[in-house]
């Protein structure tokens, strides 16, 4: 027996439809990564709404077209948040491109939040993958493969998310620091640790007597101040070894902040791509092939 579905992700499968290039468009924060839409692309949006939050549960259902933004607002009437980077774009978007909030240490990783995934096959097909409950072990993690994946193994029309509570206290704390690895092993539990060569800046969040506590061990290691907010990015993300950023080249990277712990390093310069190895290539090509055989799903772009 086939699972119901409601009418509006029944009309979005239709309007993927089984032929043809597709691709959808969000909020377009992250529209060039990796590639654009092939020209005569059939440019489509998901739906939005449908926000179904269960408190006691930690989990929320919602649908791919919805912004974070608005997701957020909704959940911050029950003290809850999700690990999604609020930076414009959409639910759908961010589970695509599945770049982690910039406050990775304390929210978690976008992948690790994502419980459920109702998407648009290649075919037509409306197909659901994982379960909406925290505790899942059964089958495959089709669900985590999409995070990340472009939109180019399926369309998401429909996620259940994990949900965590607004914590008590948030602050940002600042001091020049040529050493961020002394302040970064001091804390317990940091939100983000960011660093630029010259200043480091850091995000405590949690109960009152936690950020209490590394507050005070922070003041007792150098000249720290409290400040409003993070520092502004630079355009290009990175992705490296969190050893490697310590030993980061101006003349490569330009300006740059870098999340300590983490392996991500904002740049004024894109990152050179690196070779991808044969079997990685091989993987993917495989995995591609099987999604999608005809490469109809965001054609142009990859994510290899």
């Amino acid at each position: 027996m086939k699972e119901p579905f409601d009418s509006v992700i029944q009309e979005f499968a239709k309007e993927v439809g089984c032929t043809g290039p597709v691709a959808v468009e969000g909020g377009k924060t992250r529209w060039n990564l990796h590639g654009l839409p092939t020209p005569g692309t059939n440019i489509i949006r998901a739906p939005r709404g449908d926000i179904t939050h269960m408190p006691e549960e930690m989990t929320v259902k919602v649908r791919a077209g919805t912004t974070v933004m608005e997701l957020h607002k909704h959940l911050k009437e029950n003290g809850q948040r999700t690990s999604l980077p609020e930076r414009g774009g959409t639910v759908g978007g961010a589970i695509a491109v599945g770049e982690n909030d910039l406050n990775l240490l304390g929210k978690g990783r976008v992948r690790d939040a994502v419980l459920q995934i109702r998407y648009i096959s290649a075919d037509g097909e409306i197909i659901t993958c994982g379960a909406p409950v925290v505790k899942n072990v059964s089958g495959f993690s089709l669900h985590k493969l999409m995070v990340g994946s472009l939109g180019t193994l399926g369309v998401i029309a429909e996620t259940t998310l994990r949900t965590n509570p607004i914590p008590d206290v948030s602050t940002w704390i600042t001091a020049s620091s040529k050493n961020p690895l002394v302040i970064f092993n001091a804390l317990y539990k940091p939100s983000a640790v960011l660093w630029d060569g010259e200043t480091i800046w850091v995000h405590l969040e949690g109960h009152v007597s936690d950020v209490t506590n590394q507050r005070k061990a922070l003041f007792n290691l150098g000249n720290f101040e409290e400040v409003e907010d993070a520092p502004g990015l630079p355009r290009y993300r990175w992705s490296m070894k969190p050893s490697d950023l310590i030993q980061i080249d101006r003349e490569e990277t330009g300006n740059f902040v870098a999340s300590i712990g983490v392996g991500t390093l904002w740049a004024d310069r894109p990152q050179t791509r690196k070779p991808v190895d044969l079997i990685s290539e091989r993987i993917t090509k495989e995995l591609k092939h099987q999604f999608d055989p005809d490469g109809r799903l965001n054609p142009g772009r990859t994510f290899l």
